[in-house]
């Protein structure tokens, strides 16, 4: 009778994990494309059933291998010191900032825009829906050189596509 019980109780404290674990979808928010392959990284909004951002992990990162069959993969524990981020929620659960380890040079905004969550940030010096990132980089031996970077979206206001190129 008392394992029953035992079981029982487990049961009830980890059946909202199993739920909620089940009813997370993701939105894309914007990727990063680069100068060495078709691999993109992509990331996500992750949303609850509610419709809300999830508060423990509200932005998610991953690799889509064009170059092989499309599939996604984890960044590796390397990779994530160049594609990482910091993701905190908002002050709703309606909005979160991205700290990205590639440097964009600010906080990348995630709110909600109708039934989607979109990604903004300053790009020409207007506020934009952030869409993809192109990073052109040569290699010499170990070490990697940056020899742009290309932010591209879409204006807050107009709709207008927007582009920003910077040379580090």
């Amino acid at each position: 009778m008392r394992k029953i019980t035992m079981i029982l109780v487990l049961i009830q404290l980890c059946m909202p994990l199993l739920v909620q674990a089940e009813t997370l979808t993701r939105q894309p928010l914007f990727h990063i494309e680069r100068s060495k392959n078709a691999n993109i990284v992509q990331y996500d909004a992750q949303v609850t059933a509610d419709g809300k951002l999830y508060k423990k992990k509200p932005v998610v990162g991953y690799w889509i291998r064009h170059n092989e069959q499309g599939q996604e993969q984890k960044l590796s524990w390397i990779q994530k010191f160049v594609y990482g981020f910091d993701a905190k929620p908002g002050k709703s659960r309606e909005t979160a900032e991205i700290d990205m380890r590639a440097d964009v040079g600010q906080l990348i905004k995630v709110v909600r825009s109708g039934d989607e969550y979109r990604a903004i940030i300053t790009i020409d010096g207007v506020p934009s829906y952030f869409e993809k990132m192109y990073i052109d980089a040569t290699r010499s031996g170990w070490s990697i050189k940056v020899d742009y970077v290309e932010l591209f979206g879409e204006d807050l206001k107009t709709g207008e596509a927007r582009y920003e190129k910077r040379v580090p």
